[in-house]
């Protein structure tokens, strides 16, 4: 069977945790920040879990 390839846009915006989950960054922090508040941006800092219905999707799509 031939090796998979990587989706490198996928592969930049998805990581594999320790625990075979998938991480992702949060969306709406990259510009326009005048209007948000201070919580919400740090809110935002943090990262989140895909959601168990799109991993197998995402999994595909970034290979190994």
């Amino acid at each position: 069977m031939p090796k998979l390839k990587t989706n490198k846009s996928a592969a930049k915006r998805f990581w594999r945790t320790g625990g075979k989950k998938i991480k992702r960054s949060r969306a709406f922090k990259k510009h326009i920040l005048t209007k948000k508040n201070r919580g919400r941006k740090r809110g935002l800092r943090k990262g989140t879990y895909v959601h168990p219905t799109q991993e197998r999707t995402i999994t595909r799509i970034i290979g190994y």
